[in-house]
């Protein structure tokens, strides 16, 4: 079945029940999958696994910006520090006599050049300015007893005539230096000046930042856990509180039910485009891939199209669609769209069709025993009376009338199916007090291409004539004629025409188009059925799956007509190309 697909069968069952011999042994049961234990620490709901997710992205994100923040602020005061540094250097070698202290005076304490760099080192807050020459022996320090001695680092990228910049340790310990070369006069190089910052000024500097990239930091944070709340909150409201498992759950049920379930269902979004649509409402609506079109471009204009898009409200409405008879149910969703379920009727308006004939039929048997048992009685009483001559007459009267109307609808219609019919609905009219005659010129005996679609279009034309002369307060009473119901059939080339006309109230201009619209009917429901309104429809469909046309209009003292032209009706004469009959794209299937 179409609704089954996607499920095989279970592991040691067959068609017919569980597997058996061989066949069972054969191929052994894989153990069962074991399941996987939940976490106790793993929050179960969507909406809480969600904000636990955005919580550890809004920690993680902040974590990252404030790292890459601090990162190269760390590398931007250790350059600043170099470069305050070198110009502590340049300033001190740029004085007029160092380069002469420095040729003149020897490498001991209180030199001309040691005073010099103390008395800058003091103004500036530099660690230690040294002064060295072309040796790289110290001629100041901060302390003393390095004066004389050989500095601990390479002085000789200084002494080669360029400047230093960089972050090394000496005999103070880490610190930021700046290295330039002492020229004289000349311009030649003679010596050097080094002079450095203590690292652990830049460190507090970068340490006093701190606080405020956190502050900036834990404010970042506190946004991101503010709208991780709110999101998860609507998460929440959206899924209903269920977990990833339920979710999954629910649309694994829902798929299986979907394609069990013997009903159509149909899905449509706030736009009226399809959204959802299971086999069993491909089948009814004779659907191909539809999803995301709307459902007025698939199905066009019409009543179940209206029922689907919410335009005729209601419960257990009935449409019409490729000759099926559906009961249609909508019910809205909240996001503005719509569920809406088809119920074939087909067979259960067709069960009900055959046991109103039925019933119909019980009735005119009924009266017909009725009548008989009058005419025995009449007949006993005119032979006990002697009249011999009028009980022939009486018995070949009543018999005639009704022999006269079966070979009058023999000689005028050629199909068996469709004679059959219209003898069996004289019938039933004349016990209903109604007469049923065919129009003068009535002709039709070329064979039928579907003589059952005939009987259908004829057979429901007759049936609502017939209680519509036959109603209360219709026929005689209404118009003052005969209750009478007048059948034409019409042959022209191909092409077969039908007309039934009757003495009823007829039907009003402003409803002559609603009558063929499917679930519309001027009489109440009768009881037991789900609803009227579907004969004329379903006349309607048979005729534009012909090609041709319906039309229905008021007769000459009060009534109605209605005319059905169905081309290429009539079989093709013998040696010709049958020509293909115009199918209706939504065809019934089987029926």
């Amino acid at each position: 079945m179409a609704g089954q697909r996607g499920y095989g069968a279970l592991p040691g069952l067959t068609a017919s029940g569980p597997a058996t011999g061989a066949a069972a042994t054969s191929a052994p049961e894989p153990p069962p999958a074991r399941p996987r234990r939940p976490r106790p620490w793993a929050p179960r709901r969507m909406a809480s696994q969600v904000l636990l997710v955005q919580l550890v992205t809004a920690v993680g994100v902040t974590a990252l910006a404030a790292t890459l923040f601090l990162a190269p602020l760390s590398d931007q005061l250790d350059d600043q520090a170099t470069r305050r540094a070198l110009a502590v250097a340049q300033a001190m070698a740029s004085g007029e006599d160092l380069a002469g202290d420095l040729l003149r005076a020897e490498p001991v304490r209180d030199n001309p050049v040691q005073r010099s760099a103390e008395r800058v080192r003091r103004a500036t807050g530099a660690e230690y300015v040294v002064v060295l020459d072309r040796r790289g022996i110290r001629y100041s320090h901060t302390d003393p007893a390095l004066i004389g001695r050989r500095v601990s680092t390479d002085p000789s990228r200084a002494l080669s005539g360029h400047d230093v910049r960089e972050i090394d340790v000496g005999t103070l310990g880490r610190s930021a230096r700046g290295k330039t070369p002492l020229r004289d006069a000349d311009g030649r190089v003679i010596g050097a000046v080094s002079a450095g910052i203590r690292y652990e000024s830049v460190r507090d500097r970068l340490t006093g930042a701190l606080p405020q990239v956190a502050g900036c930091a834990t404010g970042a944070l506190g946004v991101g856990v503010l709208g991780a709340l709110a999101f998860s909150r609507v998460v929440h409201r959206r899924t209903r509180g269920l977990a990833f498992s339920d979710i999954a759950a629910l649309l694994d049920e829902r798929e299986a039910m979907l394609h069990s379930i013997r009903e159509g269902v149909l899905a449509l979004d706030e736009r009226g485009r399809v959204r959802l649509v299971n086999d069993e409402a491909r089948r009814l609506l004779g659907l191909g891939d539809g999803i995301g079109r709307p459902v007025a471009a698939l199905l066009g204009p019409g009543r179940l199209t209206s029922v689907l898009t919410g335009e005729v409200a209601g419960t257990d409405l009935l449409a019409v669609r490729g000759g099926r008879v559906l009961v249609v149910n909508r019910m809205p969703t909240e996001d503005g769209g719509a569920v809406a379920t088809l119920r074939d009727r087909t067979e259960l308006e067709t069960l009900g069709r055959e046991l109103d004939a039925t019933r119909a039929l019980l009735d005119a048997l009924r009266a017909q025993d009725h009548e008989h048992a009058n005419r025995l009685h009449t007949l006993l009483g005119l032979l006990e009376l002697g009249l011999y001559e009028e009980a022939v007459d009486f018995v070949t009267e009543t018999a005639g009338s009704h022999r006269a109307t079966a070979e009058q609808i023999a000689e005028a219609v050629g199909d068996p199916l469709l004679a059959a019919l219209l003898v069996g609905k004289a019938t039933v009219a004349a016990e209903r007090g109604v007469a049923l005659r065919l129009a003068p010129g009535s002709r039709l005996l070329g064979p039928l291409v579907a003589p059952h679609d005939l009987v259908t279009v004829l057979g429901n034309l007759v049936d609502n004539a017939l209680e519509a002369v036959g109603a209360p307060g219709r026929g005689a009473t209404a118009g003052g004629a005969d209750r009478l119901v007048e059948v034409g059939l019409r042959a022209g080339g191909r092409t077969a025409e039908l007309t039934v006309r009757d003495t009823g109230a007829g039907v009003p201009p402003s409803q002559r188009e609603l009558v063929f619209a499917a679930g519309f009917s001027t009489k109440e429901a009768a009881p037991g059925r789900g609803g009227r309104g579907l004969g004329l429809a379903l006349v309607r469909r048979h005729a534009q799956r012909y090609g041709g046309t319906v039309s229905v209009a008021g007769a000459k003292g009060g009534g109605a007509v209605f005319t059905v032209v169905l081309p290429e009706a009539l079989a093709a004469p013998e040696g010709s190309a049958p020509a293909d009959r115009r199918a209706d794209p939504h065809e019934e299937q089987g029926r």
